[in-house]
């Protein structure tokens, strides 16, 4: 496992950032890092880097004990937040100093700009680069160590549909090449695109930890389906519902049945009705995405989630205000 976490814990005073993780994170692939704004996303990266000292609880980094992060440390990369360059130095004279810093070999910095895809472009000031083009040298910077493990927070933050697809792709091939990638967003459409595998946190607390495909089952699915004979629909209906099918009928039976079900049903409802002589003349399907999951399992807007923090700090008094992030925490 890269990263495993028992019951870890932080704390802001009476504010609880995390609250008793319990996170067991596969080597290798991109591993997402989603939930609501304030639900501890930062704060828990920041204890992995060792920027944040747990209050209780335990992990490992790379089978190296979260206590003690510098036996770890030259084996990670990270880019929080927006990476800070020097404006009017090359991109690749701002590597070289980082690599010095390090003492990193200065093969490195070719090898990282060609990673992104700036090799063509090393050599001119960083005050000219798009947003995207930093947010690629950041991970650039990130890559220097030749780390075995990735923690991005938000690297497609503020980024244009062109500089989010660069991003994408970039750490697809990252965990293509056996790396762990882990990278928190909000944009969920890309956590299903570019990730393997998921992890929600809401309010601090573990939601879910698994597979996206897993993720995925629990999607609600609408199938609208339409006999060729309208003498079909009241007995594919019976079929359906003794198959425990959700199934909703228009007692005229003008518009099509509507069966919903969970994960990709589609397929076994076409063989069914097939093995019992019933040819369909259409058949649609919507599929929630892994967004719609998301905003059942954490809450709808900003005013459903105050509501539940409030309900979650009265039942649980000593985790009042447990959504806080680490930006937050850091200033108290």
């Amino acid at each position: 496992m890269a990263i495993t976490t028992h019951e870890l814990t932080r704390r802001f005073g009476t504010l609880t950032a995390v609250d008793r993780l319990d996170l067991h994170l596969p080597s290798g692939g991109v591993i997402g890092l989603v939930g609501p704004n304030g639900s501890g996303k930062s704060t828990l990266i920041r204890m992995l880097l060792g920027l944040v000292r747990p209050t209780s609880g335990t992990g490992t980094v790379l089978g190296e004990e979260l206590t003690d992060p510098r036996r770890y440390a030259g084996r990670v990369g990270a880019l929080i937040e927006a990476p800070a360059f020097v404006p009017a130095l090359s991109a690749r004279a701002n590597l070289a100093s980082l690599a010095a810093l390090r003492g990193l070999p200065r093969a490195r910095v070719d090898e990282v700009l060609d990673a992104v895809g700036l090799s063509g472009r090393g050599d001119e000031p960083v005050r000219r680069f798009s947003l995207g083009m930093k947010q690629r040298l950041g991970i650039a910077a990130a890559l220097l160590p030749d780390p075995d493990l990735l923690l991005l927070d938000e690297p497609t933050n503020g980024l244009d549909p062109a500089g989010i697809v660069e991003i994408r792709s970039l750490l697809q091939r990252l965990g293509a090449d056996g790396r762990t990638v882990v990278v928190s967003s909000h944009l969920l459409s890309e956590i299903e695109a570019a990730c393997t595998h998921v992890v929600v946190i809401r309010f601090g607390v573990l939601v879910f930890s698994g597979p996206v495909e897993d993720l995925l089952e629990r999607a609600e699915t609408v199938i609208e389906a339409d006999p060729e004979e309208d003498a079909d629909r009241g007995r594919l209906a019976e079929l359906l519902r003794a198959d425990g099918w959700q199934v909703e009928m228009d007692p005229a039976g003008r518009v099509p049945l509507r069966i919903t079900a969970h994960g990709d049903r589609a397929a076994q409802m076409n063989r069914a009705a097939a093995a019992a002589g019933i040819t369909l003349r259409a058949l649609s399907v919507r599929r929630d995405s892994l967004e719609d999951v998301f905003l059942q399992m954490t809450g709808g807007d900003d005013g459903e989630l105050a509501r539940a923090r409030g309900a979650a700090a009265l039942d649980h008094p000593a985790s009042a205000g447990s959504a806080a992030d680490a930006t937050t925490g850091a200033r108290r």
